[in-house]
């Protein structure tokens, strides 16, 4: 593309805080999502593009490579850099996509299996009777309906439930949410500056990763539990640490007990605040319970999300932040800013069902253990290649492909009628080319479907020559 369209298009792009590069980044990521600059496009030459924008040629570089890791641009010796995405065209009448889970969710397809995104699609029927309890709380209702920072019952509502689960915690400590996703970015908002590194396992939950880059912060990704923050406090001072100890998000793993003493007592030394991803951690497989959450451990300072979306049902939209007041109060300053608060029927009803989180997450690990035992038998019969190792809770797979990489291979499901994801938009780190992430909260018959088209598009893969540059997705 001319670079004066880019700058066109660019607008004011210079005109927020921190550094130049990522300032651009940010905008060129931004015009890459909304479409105005689609997959396959050449961005200008990066001397060309820097003189139009009267910067230094480091201020362009710097911002293609930040957008080359994000997984929105590919860079090749003597072909510039381009868009990323697929311009293959897909025959057998599958509608094309850069998001297996944007497929699934805002372009539904009868005909395609969704293994991308795994939220319970169908409400239990607790929450149908907590919205006709809803319904009578409402009626007799005198209130303006305004609550920034939380319905108050819900509010007292899970503090009781965190005071239970060896936490103490007052209501005003407590935020409530339009789901977990609303809670990481009031959260990357209001704790980060642009240029502020964030400690992350590699991989991760995209939609924290989206939240961190569009306030303007750089991820430092380390292993899994965060393994290795030691050093990197020591070599990079990060602004904050992200994490999912309990069934992890993609890997299904959980983080002994003693290993999350040790990233507390890390994390508090240095003074680092630790966001603690409890979304999935109700859905635990083995009869005992995990081990106690981070926050229980009184050093340092440990923020917790939470959610009922996996639980319970997504269509709740019902999250929550737990963290000191002043932490809540900046966030709610932040949000008033967009909404005054979320639903409020909504969250009379997720009050009802807060005192019986536990045995709804119970019944829903039962029947999602199910199906990862079917899925990992399926997968052995029919694709003995791959390597699928077990899951310890949560809803997906990580699993190694030994040939090829995720992103290829993910546009073959796709032609296959699968939606799946590719590991590499899971990795800020850029690791697991080889990598792809199903979910198995399906019944064993299309279950055994999808692996049938898997098998199908596994059989007929041809490995690129070169590795496929992934392609952004938000993954729940």
């Amino acid at each position: 593309m001319d670079a004066r369209r880019v700058v066109e298009l660019l607008g004011r792009w210079s005109s927020g805080r921190g550094p130049l590069y990522l300032l651009l980044a940010g905008r060129l990521r931004q015009m890459i999502d909304d479409g105005d600059l689609e997959p396959g496009t050449r961005m200008p030459p990066e001397r060309l593009l820097a003189r139009t924008l009267a910067v230094g040629r480091g201020t362009v570089v710097n911002a293609y490579e930040q957008l080359r890791m994000d997984g929105r641009v590919v860079r090749r010796q003597g072909s510039g850099t381009r868009v990323a995405g697929s311009t293959e065209p897909i025959p057998t009448g599958v509608e094309p996509t850069t998001d297996p889970m944007f497929l699934a969710r805002l372009e539904p397809d009868d005909r395609v299996i969704s293994m991308a995104s795994a939220a319970p699609d169908r409400p239990p029927v607790e929450v149908i009777e907590a919205y006709r309890s809803a319904i009578d709380e409402l009626a007799l209702l005198t209130d303006v309906g305004y609550h920034p920072i939380g319905y108050p019952r819900l509010r007292a509502a899970l503090a009781r439930r965190y005071c239970e689960r060896g936490m103490s915690t007052q209501p005003d400590q407590i935020m409530i949410t339009n789901g977990s996703q609303q809670a990481l970015s009031l959260l990357a908002t209001s704790l980060l500056r642009p240029g502020d590194q964030v400690a992350v396992e590699a991989p991760t939950y995209t939609g924290a990763l989206e939240a961190i880059r569009e306030a303007g912060a750089v991820t430092l990704p380390l292993g899994l539990g965060l393994e290795g923050l030691g050093h990197a406090v020591r070599d990079r001072r990060p602004a904050l640490a992200y994490v999912i100890p309990t069934n992890h998000n993609p890997t299904g793993t959980t983080l002994p007990a003693l290993r999350r003493n040790r990233l507390a007592g890390i994390a508090a030394e240095a003074g680092i605040p630790i966001i603690e991803d409890e979304v999935l951690a109700g859905l635990t497989f083995a009869d005992e319970p995990a081990p106690p959450p981070i926050a229980t451990d009184r050093r340092g300072t440990v923020i917790s999300v939470g959610s009922l979306s996996k639980s319970v049902w997504a269509g709740l939209r019902v999250g929550w932040i737990r963290a000191p007041q002043a932490i809540i109060n900046r966030a709610a300053r932040i949000r008033a800013i967009h909404d005054l608060g979320g639903n409020l029927p909504v969250q009379m009803a997720a009050a009802q069902l807060v005192p019986i989180l536990d045995e709804l997450a119970r019944r829903r690990s039962r029947a999602l253990q199910v199906g990862h035992d079917h899925l990992r038998a399926e997968l052995a019969e029919a694709i003995p290649e791959w390597t699928t190792v077990p899951a310890l809770g949560g809803q997906t797979l990580w699993i190694r492909l030994p040939r090829g990489d995720g992103a290829s291979f993910t546009q073959a499901a796709l032609r296959q009628g699968v939606a799946i994801l590719p590991g590499d938009g899971l990795d800020p780190s850029r690791q697991s080319t080889d990598r792809i992430r199903i979910h198995y909260a399906l019944d064993n018959a299309l279950l055994s479907e999808a692996v049938q088209r898997l098998a199908v598009a596994w059989s007929s893969y041809a490995a690129p020559a070169r590795v496929t540059a992934p392609v952004p997705v938000l993954a729940v």
